[in-house]
């Protein structure tokens, strides 16, 4: 982890990066990115300026893609290569950026639902061997009257029609997902439906419809997503982790489209959730939470984040809220006042692996455990955040007043009593006046504004204006090298 915060100069200017850059041929590019389809979207609803948002292993194209489509539709397009967040969503910040009228989408798509501007996804037509991917199925599942449901990369849902073909006769209690987005604002190329309505589970032939990640299935009448197998197809990614959290009572396998191997997944999800656990108790210790907006496309996230701020400040903890991009070590090691912090994103980018960072990150499912207590810990585990607001099918309100006054309990990790409620007494916002005490029967303190506090406590604390106190002086020749060896400071021996 040293190597996130300094390195050997020579090795940086030194370092050979291997990128393997294969670009699509030209003759290929009408049917790999459907630019008929994707003209034919844009003429329909008189597009003036497009934005073509592409992740990183396929921006070799861009280019190419873009001038096909220009061509043909005349209209303006703009490239979207480095996302604000993760390539998986919409891009919609860099879109009204350039002012685009509508968002192409290509790669790899969490489907997560975007209202503010309409969003095409052309996905990936990766190769599938459907003959090798069927005998994957059988040596799996030897007994065909096991139920499965069958989820898949979007990037392979162009050949799941020819895999049920083969293996629908054999298994009778086979089903497939079906790709499904929410909302007039979304379109696809064909193989996506969308979703008008807010129901989370209907009736269809003797049949009981769920949805869930952008994902539709059908279950039999008085079955459970838990009496299914899962067989996934794609590789080993945050897609499969978070369907394998979600349904931890499932057993899961899956098969690999580029190694062509098989395999039932041995993951340990007790031990997962175990340490999901271990991070709720973090957070129950902390004092103070930092908010971090992991997104800024996904339906409903400034619900979450006020209802966040809520929680946190009923439960008796300080929150601040961190606007910073995509998130590394060295970002979130420059706030040390902060215990631990809690990621807004969507399902697929939301289960971060914090072990290399200095605090805890947490889900905002993990928070509400840690904070609210009329929800309990089960096995039951959300990566979705909108079904925790009100409405959703996960919500559990919080008591306006906290029950039973200042109550505590004993710290899991330190073996500490902890107080909920000890800072339940501070407004919601702060008071313009200096100081504020803060009373109840045990305690009384006197407190100054929670930021500034932290802020007066910094040896460092930013860059000071000071204007009008600084002398004008000439530009002079500033320093030349890294900042980690200027030319002018020598060699260390």
């Amino acid at each position: 982890m040293a190597d996130a915060f300094s390195s050997s100069s020579e090795t940086v200017i030194q370092r050979v990066v291997d990128v393997t850059v294969t670009s699509t041929p030209v003759e290929k590019l009408e049917e790999s990115y459907q630019i008929e389809k994707t003209c034919d979207f844009i003429r329909e609803y008189q597009f003036q300026k497009v934005a073509l948002q592409f992740p990183d292993e396929l921006l070799v194209d861009s280019v190419a893609v873009a001038e096909k489509i220009e061509k043909k539709c005349n209209t303006q397009m703009f490239i979207l290569g480095d996302t604000s967040y993760g390539s998986c969503c919409v891009d919609e910040v860099a879109a009204e950026h350039i002012g685009a009228d509508c968002i192409v989408h290509y790669g790899s798509a969490c489907l997560s639902p975007s209202k503010r501007l309409p969003v095409m996804y052309i996905f990936e037509m990766r190769p599938l061997d459907v003959e090798k991917c069927a005998a994957s199925f059988r040596e799996l599942y030897p007994d065909t009257q096991s139920c499965i449901i069958i989820f898949y990369d979007v990037n392979y849902v162009h050949a799941i029609d020819n895999l049920l073909s083969l293996l629908s006769p054999e298994y009778p209690n086979l089903t497939a997902s079906e790709l499904v987005v929410e909302g007039e604002q979304c379109h696809s190329h064909g193989h996506i439906k969308r979703r008008n309505h807010d129901t989370c589970l209907s009736g269809q032939d003797n049949h009981q419809v769920l949805y869930q990640f952008g994902r539709q299935f059908s279950l039999k009448y008085g079955s459970e997503i838990s009496d299914y197998s899962i067989f996934y197809i794609g590789q080993e990614g945050a897609t499969l982790r978070n369907f394998m959290m979600t349904w931890n009572h499932c057993s899961f396998s899956s098969f690999d489209p580029i190694t062509t191997k098989g395999r039932a997944e041995s993951i340990s999800i007790n031990r997962a959730l175990m340490k999901r656990y271990y991070a709720i108790e973090r957070a129950k210790d902390a004092r103070v939470v930092g908010i971090l907006v992991g997104t800024l496309g996904v339906a409903d996230y400034l619900s979450i984040i006020q209802q966040l701020k809520d929680t946190i400040h009923k439960a008796g903890k300080k929150s601040y809220m961190f606007a910073m991009g995509k998130l590394n070590v060295p970002k979130l090691a420059n706030f040390l006042e902060i215990d631990i912090f809690v990621l807004i994103a969507c399902p697929e980018n939301l289960l971060l692996d914090s072990s290399e960072f200095y605090k805890p990150v947490v889900t905002p499912f993990e928070m509400e455990l840690a904070c609210n207590k009329k929800r309990e810990w089960s096995e039951e585990y959300i990566t979705d955040f909108r079904r925790l607001l009100p409405g959703g099918q996960n919500h559990v309100p919080m008591s306006d007043e906290q029950e039973d006054g200042d109550q505590t309990d004993v710290s899991l990790i330190t073996g500490a009593l902890r107080s909920r409620n000890l800072l339940n007494s501070e407004p919601a916002k702060p008071s313009h006046g200096s100081s504020v005490v803060l009373r109840n029967q045990t305690l009384t303190v006197a407190n100054t504004n929670s930021a500034a506090s932290f802020l007066a406590g910094r040896s460092w604390r930013g860059l000071e204006q000071k204007l009008g106190e600084t002398p004008v002086v000439k530009a002079v020749e500033g320093r030349r090298g890294i900042a980690i060896a200027y030319e002018d400071e020598g060699t260390s021996s």
